[in-house]
């Protein structure tokens, strides 16, 4: 057999309050000065201004030009804002779109160039190779986990490509997964994380690379997602709801060192041409895509079904997440969200050249990609 290499370093402190613990966590560290990365509709809410009042006895400052899709040039100004502050360690606070920026925001302040030459399939790519400051990250979804990858996703400026920044040297030194500051979460955005997180965790165990560790994370988030989701967006206000899909967002972040899959491939198209929200995209491809897996791994299909507690086996995977999808208010095809037929070309293009559908269960052409959206359309 190969050899095979598995980690899963991040430190966690999950569960309500967790946010209260940084103050202290900051100070044990010897760190006084930290940038709070945030996006700019979150900044300007009161779950911000209350996670400030249990910093107390730190210089704070806040870096809140994060907006829609995360771009290169909004970490260009994060590290700017680091660099003006003075800071000594970073705060990521948001969605994905923050935390992706945050754990990026150290290499730009303290590396030479722009973000762009540090992504992992530049041409004359760049080593980071100076320390980095010290990061923590506290989630405000759940949906991309984030907080726990190894992975930075931006895009560029003008194409709006996705971009990947690689290393490990970008994790959290430690994650506050407080399910409390998921509280206020409107029902749409609930429901559009909630699906990220479950096809994170789908699409990992779907993977044909071999890690039996992240398969039975990947199982275990999909079984919490489908028991959680329609609660959480039903009454945002159940606690148990939410820990158990911040929870599963978690898992299948870390699922997915074992990679994603054609959704996936789709989902990052759709947002570079079209601007759709990453967790929306992979809702509206997802089930349109497992329909056509669904023949290469049956037996894998018959375990999804048997964790979300779906009756008739493997078969009835597909009408179940049509049907979740109603449930939680996703309703409508590619076109009743702004894509047409005009945007396929250039889709299927973006969505071919993307890596996760290098481990898809089933392999993937441009003509498949192109059957694909149609599909959805």
């Amino acid at each position: 057999m190969s050899l095979h290499r598995f980690a899963f370093p991040t430190p966690i402190q999950f569960g309500a309050g967790a946010r209260r613990q940084v103050a202290a966590h900051l100070r044990e560290q010897g760190l006084s000065r930290p940038l709070i990365v945030t996006d700019r509709a979150l900044a300007q809410l009161p779950v911000l201004a209350e996670f400030r009042t249990h910093l107390d006895g730190l210089d704070v400052a806040v870096f809140d030009g994060v907006f829609g899709n995360p771009t290169c040039s909004q970490v260009m100004a994060g590290a700017a804002a680091f660099r003006a502050h003075g800071a000594d360690c970073i705060i990521g606070f948001g969605g994905g779109a923050a935390l992706d920026v945050a754990k990026v925001v150290g290499v730009a302040a303290t590396h030479e160039g722009d973000i762009l030459e540090y992504v992992w399939d530049h041409p004359q790519v760049r080593a980071i190779e100076h320390p980095l400051p010290y990061f923590v990250a506290l989630p405000t979804t759940s949906g991309t986990g984030s907080e726990v990858g190894r992975s930075s996703v931006v895009s560029e400026n003008d194409s709006h490509l996705k971009r990947v920044v690689f290393s490990p040297k970008i994790l959290a030194r430690c994650v506050f997964a407080d399910p409390e500051l998921t509280l206020g979460l409107p029902p749409a955005i609930t429901a559009a994380t909630g699906m990220d997180a479950l096809t994170h965790n789908v699409e990992s165990y779907l993977s044909p690379a071999y890690h039996p560790l992240c398969d039975g994370i990947a199982l275990e988030g999909t079984r919490l997602a489908a028991a959680a989701l329609q609660t959480a967006v039903r009454d945002g206000s159940n606690l148990a709801a939410r820990s158990d899909m911040m929870m599963s967002s978690m898992m299948g972040a870390i699922a997915f060192q074992k990679d994603l899959g054609a959704v996936h491939s789709c989902a990052h198209a759709l947002g570079a041409v079209c601007d759709l929200h990453h967790g929306l995209a992979n809702a509206l491809m997802i089930d349109t895509v497992m329909a056509w897996n669904y023949e290469a791994v049956p037996a894998k299909f018959d375990e999804l079904a048997h964790v979300c507690r779906v009756s008739g086996g493997g078969a009835a995977f597909v009408p179940w997440l049509r049907a979740l999808k109603q449930h939680v208010g996703i309703t409508g095809t590619l076109v009743t969200h702004g894509v047409t037929a005009a945007h396929l070309s250039r889709l299927v293009e973006i969505a071919q050249h993307d890596i996760c559908h290098q481990t898809n269960p089933r392999p993937c052409t441009a003509a498949d990609f192109e059957r694909l959206f149609r599909a959805a359309l």
